[in-house]
């Protein structure tokens, strides 16, 4: 098993990181044994990783970090750097590495001062390992100024220092970010890919994994949770049948309602716990009394902590709300498939029956009205359009199509 395994169906990807590992492998080791460095190399202190959601850029990035830490010493004879077994790999892939920091944001930007944080990081030498590499999952979320604070660390690197971002598309990072990273572009993974993968990873049954993978399109993350959790089956086949629930204007209001409900609660569930145990960690921190009184001055931090957890319960429940609304668009796009004659394999055959008599109670021009009534919503959430309304228009758009 190597670090690359888990990254699926981006072959041009992993040999183009593969190629970067070992130049960076062979720089490193060039200047343990004082010796003048390769000229030519593939390899470089910034990386942009873009692709849809469910591709993998993340995977990819974290992949890659662990070559660039690998430590077998099947590479002295030759071996391709990732083996996946060395201590290096082991570590950088569960998180445990002192010299590979992953950021990943639950609130819905990265500020200023958090990323000035990692670029104080990034002027230190490596600790241990080979590379100091720092994995920025969602670089689109920085802010202006969060993006300005990190271009100057972009432009001056560090001699060891390597910058992995990963974003949507060119278009969510700065200009003169992107300028100054190498890019690679991964694709959505083939839905046979994505089966495979939840086979022989997580043991699933091949019935399933291959209805999961069809479902979500072959985005990796959700066919897992649809394929292993039953609130997320739930939840989709509530949101599949809101197409038929949209007759008229009631029903148009209270199936908006319901989804805003469903997202509420899927964000209370995710929060609870972890909110709870954030509390109490803080105020032990604190020194908080048995009885739960805390010391004077600690308010502060307490506000703080719960505008924190405030911020990320808006954007899991975001997040939630945007998943129905893919489903959503996955199931009109069946429709219009339908329509077409199309004989591409539809994403919703479980619920073929309910394509069937939308399919046929409409033409293609509705459907394409529809879902750009559902992009229309999406856009507006990303504007904070206050949710229910947007998705009631969403829903009354629906219905007239």
């Amino acid at each position: 098993m190597t670090v690359w395994d888990d990254l699926v169906g981006q072959d041009r990807v992993q040999e183009q990181l593969a190629a970067a590992a070992r130049d960076a492998d062979a720089l490193v080791t060039a200047d343990a044994a004082g010796e003048q460095r390769p000229e030519a190399s593939k390899m470089t202190h910034a990386w942009l990783f873009t692709g849809p959601p469910g591709s993998g850029r993340a995977t990819a990035a974290r992949a890659f970090a662990a070559a660039l830490q690998c430590t077998s010493p099947d590479r002295a004879l030759g071996g391709a750097p990732g083996c996946g077994f060395c201590d290096g790999c082991h570590t950088s892939l569960i998180g445990t590495h002192a010299d590979v920091q992953v950021v990943r944001t639950d609130l819905l930007s990265i500020g200023v001062k958090e990323t000035r944080d990692l670029v104080r990081r990034a002027q230190l030498s490596p600790a241990v390992g080979r590379w100091q590499v720092i994995v920025l999952e969602d670089a689109d979320r920085l802010t202006e100024g969060a993006g300005n604070v990190l271009l100057k660390a972009v432009e001056e690197p560090a001699p060891r220092t390597v910058w992995l971002l990963c974003a949507p598309s060119l278009e969510d990072v700065l200009p003169t970010i992107r300028s100054r990273c190498r890019h690679l572009t991964l694709r959505t993974p083939p839905v046979d890919a994505v089966a495979d993968v939840l086979i022989r990873r997580d043991g699933i049954e091949p019935e399933a994994a291959m209805a999961a993978a069809r479902a979500t399109q072959g985005h990796i993350e959700r066919a897992r949770r649809l394929a292993t959790d039953e609130r997320a089956r739930a939840r989709r086949a509530t949101v599949l049948k809101l197409p038929l629930r949209i007759e008229d204007i009631g029903g148009c209001l209270k199936a908006a309602q319901e989804l805003i409900d469903a997202a509420g609660e899927d964000a209370k569930q995710v929060s609870e716990e972890i909110d709870a145990k954030e509390t109490e960690d803080l105020k032990a921190a604190l020194g908080a009394a048995a009885g739960g009184r805390m010391p004077r001055g600690t308010a502060g931090a307490m506000k703080e902590l719960e505008d924190r957890q405030k911020r990320r319960k808006t954007r899991t429940q975001r997040d939630s709300l945007d998943l129905a609304l893919t489903d959503l668009t996955g199931f009109y796009r069946d429709v219009l498939a339908l329509q077409m004659g199309s004989r591409i394999a539809l994403a919703n055959e479980d619920v073929r029956d309910a394509l069937d008599r939308v399919a046929g109670s409409s033409g293609p021009e509705r459907t394409l009205r529809r879902i750009q009534a559902v992009l229309a919503c999406r856009e507006a959430l990303d504007a904070n359009v206050a949710p229910l309304l947007a998705v009631e228009a969403m829903t009354m758009a629906l219905r007239t199509g």
